[in-house]
């Protein structure tokens, strides 16, 4: 059964101007993505979908093939299942029927070839019809709730060790996985039997700012020592 990775990768960022493409360690930020993708064994193909011309042109370097996104689909307000289910049915007219989807964003270098494929047998294993990656984490969470501060994930009034604390993980971005049906269907990456691959808390780091490449840069030059 074939296994295909969608990374959508629009040009307009406006947080970090060419994010996508900014040099990060020697290479440029999409790269880290399509050649975890491309390490990966059970995944087949990678595709690209974006609107910007440039990313098209690294991401072809790199060995990924490309999928033009209409620019409606590559606004600000425009959401990443939209591109996921564009680029899916573009896919689709080529013959290709996958029997699931890898998404992956540009934001998460820190992931491995190796994350995915474990990533991918443990939704198999699990029967599951989609999965998202997860941290674990060990905050005590609050909110406020008409002006009234509230705990959310423990009792204040008795307040636990962490170590007695039931496990709890935070999304972090990095892997998605789902049957082709579940984006149809839901219109959203997650649906059905949802499994959660859990990750360590350092290859949770996504970029956003400026402060986040450094940050990123420097965890990525300690894997490489």
């Amino acid at each position: 059964m074939t296994v295909i990775s969608i990374i959508p990768a629009r040009g307009g960022s406006k947080g970090v101007p060419g994010k996508n493409i900014r040099v990060i360690k020697d290479k440029p930020l999409i790269s880290y993505s399509i050649e975890d993708a491309q390490e990966a064994h059970l995944v087949d193909q990678v595709y690209i979908s974006t609107d910007d011309t440039e990313i098209a042109s690294v991401s072809r370097n790199y060995g990924a093939e490309v999928i033009e996104r209409p620019v409606e689909l590559a606004t600000d307000t425009a959401s990443s299942e939209s591109a996921l289910i564009h680029a899916l049915s573009e896919v689709e007219k080529t013959g290709v029927n996958p029997e699931l989807v890898v998404f992956l964003q540009c934001t998460s270098p820190l992931r491995t070839g190796s994350d995915i494929d474990r990533a991918i047998e443990q939704l198999r294993l699990e029967n599951a019809d989609s999965l998202l990656s997860v941290s674990p984490t060990h905050r005590f969470l609050w909110h406020q709730v008409n002006g009234v501060a509230q705990s959310i994930n423990y009792d204040y009034h008795q307040r636990p060790l962490r170590q007695d604390m039931n496990p709890q993980y935070m999304e972090n971005g990095s892997i998605y996985i789902f049957k082709p049906w579940v984006i149809k269907e839901f219109n959203n990456r997650l649906g059905g039997k949802i499994s959660l691959f859990v990750m360590n808390e350092e290859q949770s780091h996504e970029i956003d700012s400026l402060e986040d490449f450094e940050y990123v840069e420097f965890l990525l030059s300690k894997q490489s020592v």
